[in-house]
């Protein structure tokens, strides 16, 4: 078995056949499993799963909750512990492959570079509201190995989770730091760069719905009933950075710039309440505390909005956005 497929998904019934059907269909010259896991979804994703279950019972094997997992904050290392394969790779239940070599491309980088530790590729990006291709998610514009720097400065959304496909060995020792993290994408892609290499192919494989209101990245707005959440999220994410810093001392001043980054970035803005302002500021005050003076300046233009000021942050602003081609 050299690879196992890591599928998670929750209330995914109008997707979930598509997702399956692009993993079903790769062409490999060697074995590969697919493990889903169910998080107790109630809008008949389960009687899907049970069918493709049954029809390709040596393939597919499916984990079903009870309760909500995702709800009770229980990680997902049981999906870990099923897989047998030399190799993982990973697709969502709303995301799906549209290369039925994809597999077989990312295994041949891993066998030809023993020190890579994933690879990933260009994937398209499905608009859930527009209902069409709107737009891609790359790395470069030629395949070539990333630069650790964009793995930390660009964050989890620099790599689409549905092209990757690493080695186990990245999580061997996984640190709770990243066990904890709400961002579990970015944590694998920041330890797999720590521990050798990553590989971006230059070739649409993989496609990521986005516009979902339901999904991880849906859940990055800022709400004014579920703010302490929110809070709680970019705080496990700060901490899994703080915890690369000390680890990693090497790329200590990279983290320490995405750490400042990070909390200017995702401050709630001013038409946000002030309570909700006040409280995203105590809880990063500690960090907050020990920025340079320029990353200090930013932090204030960013949280004051003034438009004068706004236009000379422009100017300074290091530039983490993702990179993404418009049609």
């Amino acid at each position: 078995m050299l690879v196992s497929v890591k599928c998670l998904t929750y209330n995914h019934a109008p997707y979930i056949r598509e997702c399956l059907d692009g993993i079903l269909m790769q062409k490999t010259d060697f074995r590969f499993e697919v493990i889903v896991h169910d998080d107790a979804s109630t809008d008949g994703t389960i009687e899907i799963l049970k069918e493709y279950e049954e029809c390709h019972p040596d393939v597919i094997r499916v984990i079903y909750e009870e309760e909500n997992q995702f709800a009770l904050g229980v990680n997902m290392e049981k999906v870990d512990a099923l897989t047998r394969g030399k190799y993982w790779a990973v697709c969502e239940g709303d995301d799906y492959w549209i290369d039925p070599l994809k597999l077989q491309k990312q295994v041949e980088v891993m066998e030809a570079h023993p020190d890579c530790m994933l690879v990933c590729n260009r994937t398209l990006l499905y608009s859930l509201k527009n209902h069409s291709i709107v737009g891609e998610n790359y790395c470069y514009c030629e395949s070539r190995f990333v630069s650790t720097k964009d793995i930390i400065y660009k964050g989890g959304l620099f790599i689409s989770t549905c092209s990757i496909l690493f080695r186990p060995e990245v999580k061997r020792d996984y640190p709770d730091y990243c066990r904890h993290c709400e961002a579990g994408d970015y944590s694998v892609q920041l330890m797999s760069a720590m521990k050798g290499r990553v590989y971006y192919m230059n070739e649409p494989m993989s496609v990521y719905r986005i516009d979902n209101p339901l999904s991880w990245v849906g859940k990055l707005t800022w709400n004014k009933e579920r703010y302490k959440e929110r809070i709680i999220l970019e705080r496990s994410r700060v901490n899994m950075l703080k915890g690369f810093a000390q680890d990693y001392p090497r790329h200590a001043h990279l983290f320490k710039n995405k750490i400042a980054n990070h909390i200017n970035r995702f401050a709630p803005g001013k038409e946000m309440p002030a309570y909700i302002r006040k409280a995203y500021q105590e809880e990063f005050a500690p960090e907050i505390r020990q920025f340079s003076i320029p990353w200090r300046i930013d932090h204030f233009v960013g949280t004051t909005r003034l438009p004068l000021l706004w236009r000379i942050r422009k100017w300074y602003y290091p530039h983490f956005r993702l990179n993404i081609k418009r049609y």
